[in-house]
């Protein structure tokens, strides 16, 4: 089980308006601290954490943060539409388009995706397999 992922940022202020703009509609809350932002799904009473969390900070050792070369971050989303909304919310809070929501050839017939890029260079994908929504061949 991966407990967390974590992705660097220079701008925490810019990287704040990237995340904030799709991770509380996927029921994710932020937490602000010293070190960065955390992200975390709601924990019920007596109830151990939905993981992963999300966190971004900038590096610990003070040099400029990096974008991994091919590393990605991928959130679920509920439905398609809901990628084509936060896809959308995203790049008007500062992201850069990987690619336009939709489905993708060498994946599944219900697998929906769109791929950005925060502020940072980071790659992120927000994707759908929603069983209720048409599905690429339908």
């Amino acid at each position: 089980m991966i407990a967390y992922v974590t992705v660097g940022a220079d701008d925490i202020a810019r990287a704040k308006r990237f995340y904030c703009a799709f991770l509380p509609d996927l029921g994710y809350a932020l937490e602000e601290g010293p070190e960065g932002l955390s992200f975390a799904l709601p924990v019920p009473p007596d109830q151990r954490p939905v993981l992963p969390e999300f966190y971004v900070k900038p590096p610990f050792d003070g040099a400029a943060a990096s974008a991994g070369k091919g590393a990605m971050v991928a959130f679920e989303a509920r439905n398609q539409q809901q990628v084509r909304d936060l896809h959308a919310a995203a790049l008007r809070a500062g992201g850069s388009d990987e690619g336009q929501p939709g489905f993708r050839a060498m994946y599944g017939p219900r697998f929906y995706v769109s791929y950005l890029r925060d502020p940072q260079g980071n790659k992120i994908a927000l994707f759908s397999s929603n069983p209720n929504d048409p599905g690429r061949d339908d």
